[in-house]
């Protein structure tokens, strides 16, 4: 079977899938140019034909990379959310109306179509994997201990933002989606958190914005109100999905270790010392992007609230609050994201990736809970909070590259540097053939669109 034909079944299969739901979100414009305008369904016979399209683009997009149902699934995704800005804010609204429309209300208005997209890249994205053969593994060639695994993180994720935010269906539902799409996960638990935070995310436009609605006989709440109605379980759902993505890892990493004999890196130092080497330069590099933070909140007038974490209101205070948590969170990020970075776009992608995850985990979370609050998992919160996401943005965009530059210096001396760099380049090219960029372009698409929906009410 040809590239153009897998890509124009999964783009057609997609694009049906996606069209009778926007269809029945009555989302989905007539059409005053067709032959057929005066049929009800000519709307939907045009999205299934442009999916059909689409899925051509797709097919060759992922004609290059890695196979494997995860990936396939996390570049649909991504790229239907990007097609999201080319088609209903930008060509569209310029072919027929003359502009582009690139403002929030009109971004309100067309969140329905951004939903619908997602669900175009995710069924497509599946569709293409299931045509490429990337699920022919299953279940022979790993067992059914991977179901057990995502199982166990789905569940573990639950218990850690509470069944009252995600409920256990979903919980396991959602571990066991995790486990099939990557029986064997990717290494790295840094790449695995920022995984689970993104699959969180579209667990959540299913869940809530789908399902439970639907369930309840509301109908699809793809809408900009329905979002904003939904939007106190967003962050309960990220936070689900990273803290499942990471103990799969964890989980599988132990199945491994107990189970496999393969050889350790060259490269390799020993655990204790690899830690500490990680450790410092996350925290160094913490410094640096703490700086970057720091700046941001100083303009924003912000400094006196994380003065208020220890009970007082001095800007030094704050300021020196401030780098303590840099430092805190660039160990972190040291230990989590050890040897993901290659280059200073790798290093920017994890680095944004890990400062919206702390958005999420900090501010909105952790804060509160620390002053003696329940999370701020509310949209006027989250409306006040969004200055905090743009300095914690610059923060990880910092860190990231301020510690790839620190780890790019390290060379064990008992091996040539040459080999050292061919090694780094390999891994490099792997990790680009991956769903890495996707997820990279997933988080910045999910804080782009966080504007739109914390916004006021669409008019």
């Amino acid at each position: 079977m040809s590239v153009w034909f897998r890509g124009a079944i999964a783009g057609l299969i997609g694009g049906l899938a996606s069209g009778l739901a926007l269809l029945h979100a009555g989302a989905l414009p007539q059409t005053g140019w067709l032959p057929l305008a005066d049929w009800e369904y000519s709307g939907l016979v045009l999205h299934v034909a442009g999916g059909a399209v689409l899925g051509l683009g797709f097919a060759l997009l992922m004609s290059r990379q890695r196979e494997g149902a995860g990936e396939t699934f996390f570049w649909g995704v991504t790229y239907g959310s990007l097609w999201w800005f080319i088609g209903p804010l930008t060509l569209i609204p310029l072919t027929l109306l003359g502009f582009i429309a690139w403002d929030v209300h009109s971004a309100q208005e067309a969140f329905p179509s951004f939903v619908g997209y997602l669900v175009y890249g995710a069924v497509a994205g599946l569709v293409l994997a299931a045509l490429r053969g990337d699920f022919r593994w299953f279940p022979a060639a790993f067992g059914y201990g991977f179901l057990v695994r995502g199982m166990l993180a789905g569940l573990t994720g639950v218990w850690l933002v509470g069944r009252e935010h995600v409920g256990l269906t979903i919980g396991i539902l959602g571990g066991l989606g995790l486990s099939v799409l990557y029986p064997r996960p990717l290494p790295g638990t840094g790449p695995g958190l920022i995984r689970g935070m993104v699959y969180g995310f579209f667990v959540w436009a299913i869940a809530a914005l789908t399902v439970t609605p639907l369930m309840d006989g509301r109908g699809l709440a793809w809408s900009a109100e329905g979002a904003q109605a939904a939007f106190t379980a967003l962050p309960a759902y990220l936070l689900f999905g990273a803290a499942a993505g990471v103990i799969y890892q964890w989980l599988d990493a132990l199945g491994r270790l107990l189970f496999s004999d393969t050889p350790a890196s060259e490269e390799d130092e020993g655990p204790g010392t690899e830690g500490l080497r990680a450790l410092g330069r996350g925290a160094l590099a913490g410094l640096a992007g703490g700086a970057l933070f720091t700046g941001v909140m100083v303009g924003l007038g912000s400094l006196e609230a994380a003065a208020g974490l220890i009970g007082s209101r001095s800007l030094v205070t704050g300021a020196v609050v401030q780098f303590v948590i840099a430092e805190l969170i660039g160990a972190s990020y040291g230990l989590l994201f050890r040897r993901q970075s290659y280059d200073i776009g790798s290093a920017l992608g994890w680095g944004l990736s890990y400062g919206f995850f702390w958005w999420v985990l900090g501010p909105l979370t952790l804060v509160p809970v620390l002053q003696g609050a329940p999370p701020q998992w509310t949209v006027a919160a989250a409306g006040q909070l969004f200055p905090s996401l743009i300095g914690l943005l610059a923060y990880g965009a910092g860190l990231g590259i301020v510690y790839h530059l620190l780890e790019a210096r390290h060379s064990p001396w008992w091996i040539p540097r040459t080999r050292i760099e061919a090694a780094r380049v390999s891994r490099h090219i792997d990790q680009l053939l991956t769903s890495a960029p996707a997820l990279w372009a997933l988080v910045i698409t999910i804080a782009l669109t966080l504007p739109i929906v914390l916004s006021g009410q669409p008019r």
